[in-house]
């Protein structure tokens, strides 16, 4: 298996080699690929380019390499979307081709505290409406949703009995979200959220929190969503001014 001569950088070879070999079968999702000595031999690289193909691989989210066990093919991410692009969990959910379904945890109203009086401001809230669900997909556990939304915009009775938070609040209050602001922050390991969603320790989340407004500007429903990313991918488009 070893590399054909081209012009490339030798690394870039070995990139894109050991991405035939995972697209072809050759090495499955969640596989052991062979040790850095074995790999390099049948590459016919040193081992110091395949350690930085390794790495690019790594920050493709391709592989994941752990200390002292080895390198481990990535799930492929079923749904893949511009960031820029703001769906319902739901709806994503419903593209990849499977059956979005969710698993209540709690729902409870709470007094907003300072941070959050000034998250939904210059809207005065006197009691947030927070809620706590898995969202599955084929009955697997995807995205574990932490949600807060004023109480009167969507009917406590009935959260429970619908998926997608965004039409239970259009059809309830005609809130309709049409935009959200999004940070994306890294996540470390957490007890809970991966039992429930039934993670590797070594498996990374997507967290993404969300102030998510209407037309008119008006700030209704913050989430904290965290995402499994063997299951979703974002990406986004940059334009250059």
């Amino acid at each position: 298996m070893s590399i054909k001569i081209d012009s490339r950088q030798l690394y870039l070879r070995v990139i894109d080699e050991i991405k035939r070999d995972i697209e072809n079968g050759t090495y499955k999702t969640k596989q052991k690929l062979p040790s850095e000595f074995q790999l390099s031999k049948l590459l016919g690289v040193s081992r110091a380019t395949l350690r930085e193909a390794l790495r690019v691989l790594e920050e493709e989210n391709l592989v994941t390499r752990r200390h002292g066990v080895g390198t481990f093919v990535n799930p492929k991410p079923i749904f893949s979307s511009g960031i820029e692009q703001l769906n319902s969990v739901t709806y994503m959910i419903a593209q990849s081709g499977k059956t979005p379904g969710s698993q209540f945890l709690s729902t409870e109203l709470l007094e907003p505290s300072e941070d959050e009086r000034l998250k939904f401001s210059p809207k005065e809230i006197c009691s947030l409406v927070k809620i706590e669900r898995v969202r599955t997909a084929d009955n697997e556990p995807v995205v574990f949703c932490i949600d807060k939304v004023p109480k009167g915009l969507v009917p406590i009775d009935l959260i429970n009995k619908k998926d997608s938070l965004f039409k239970l609040m259009e059809d309830f209050s005609g809130k309709r979200i049409s935009y959200a602001v999004t940070y994306i922050e890294p996540v470390s390991y957490h007890d809970r959220i991966y039992e429930i969603l039934k993670c590797d320790p070594e498996q990374s989340l997507l967290l993404l929190k969300q102030m998510h407004y209407t037309d008119e500007d008006e700030p209704v429903l913050y989430s904290v969503n965290y995402f499994r990313s063997d299951f979703f991918s974002f990406h986004v488009l940059r334009k250059r001014l």
